[in-house]
């Protein structure tokens, strides 16, 4: 099944009614890649914190992720290599979802809190709302305007700007690597709708990971090459369901729904993955509820109900 935009393309020459249908399956994708990926970043959080070196846990997960999706591949005789065609998505998804995405996301998690961390990394609307415009030409109907404006204003209740300490250089350049991760992320995003692979995500997806882990193996050899994956248990489990679970699966999800959904609309619901992880991270890290906390996941929620509002089709 080719992962070409689906039923939403951009707005090329197609009617108007057939660019506002919000698939089932997408959304349902986007929810999946929600409830992996944001169990992730508190995990990594505790994996870091026994002793894991940050981007070898990153080329770590990138590795074990790859070799669970060629294995799931190679079990149902979907294993293909790609085409020509297959080669804009692949390389934006390896090189920038995974590979720049990591280094600079678990990075940054050694100096930000998971939670601030899981909100700043997956600030993709900031960027992806001006690229779609540019480069995509898609269709932005008001009720998605308000969508973005509803998530943006929940992530900036969240980010709370009072409780960084400016005074610490590392922590401003943990939010600049977060800020960095987003962009690279939405890049992703404009390019794997735009290019219209020829193969499924699905089959491109030990592909992308081995992208990603050579992206990755450089920085790892020149910042980190004393590095370890560390010797506690909890960076083996962290580590585990991240690779074999979370990983391949989430990150599946996300790259179906991104070529199946409008840009705006993955990049909005991606939004939940941070008020999701907050949670997670007070749960398992117990990072405080705050005021600020609820009213922020309330606010992203309210866009991501926007977004997905199916708009009434003209005859």
């Amino acid at each position: 099944m080719p992962s070409s935009g689906g039923e939403i393309t951009p707005m090329t020459g197609q009617p108007a009614s057939s660019a506002t249908a919000i698939p089932i399956g997408g959304l349902v994708q986007l929810l999946a890649s929600v409830v992996l990926l944001s169990s992730a970043w508190p995990l990594t959080k505790i994996a870091l914190a026994a002793g894991s070196t940050p981007l070898w846990f990153a080329e770590g997960r990138a590795v074990l992720s790859g070799l669970t999706a060629f294995l799931m591949l190679a079990v149902t005789s979907g294993l293909r290599l790609p085409t020509r065609r297959d080669l804009p998505a692949m390389f934006a998804v390896g090189g920038l979802q995974l590979g720049a995405y990591f280094a600079l996301a678990h990075e940054a998690v050694a100096w930000v809190p998971a939670g601030r961390t899981a909100i700043l990394a997956n600030t993709t609307t900031v960027w992806v709302v001006p690229l779609s415009l540019i480069f995509l030409r898609e269709h932005v109907p008001l009720h998605r305007w308000l969508a973005a404006g509803l998530g943006l204003a929940g992530v900036a209740v969240l980010i709370n700007p009072l409780a960084i300490d400016w005074s610490s250089t590392w922590i401003i350049i943990g939010h600049v690597f977060l800020s960095g991760a987003a962009l690279s992320w939405s890049i992703a995003i404009i390019v794997t709708r735009a290019a219209k692979p020829h193969l499924s995500m699905f089959a491109l997806l030990p592909w992308c990971f081995l992208i990603g882990a050579l992206v990755l193996a450089p920085l790892v050899w020149w910042h980190a090459p004393s590095g370890t994956l560390g010797d506690n248990p909890a960076s083996w489990w962290a580590l585990g369901y991240i690779g074999l679970i979370a990983g391949p699966l989430g990150t599946w999800c996300v790259m179906e729904a991104t070529a199946k959904l409008p840009a705006l609309v993955s990049s909005v619901g991606f939004l939940t993955t941070p008020a999701v992880s907050l949670i997670l991270a007070n749960v398992f890290l117990h990072e405080p509820f705050t005021p600020d906390l609820l009213a922020g996941s309330a606010l992203i929620m309210a866009g991501v109900a926007f977004a997905a509002w199916p708009r009434r089709r003209k005859a």
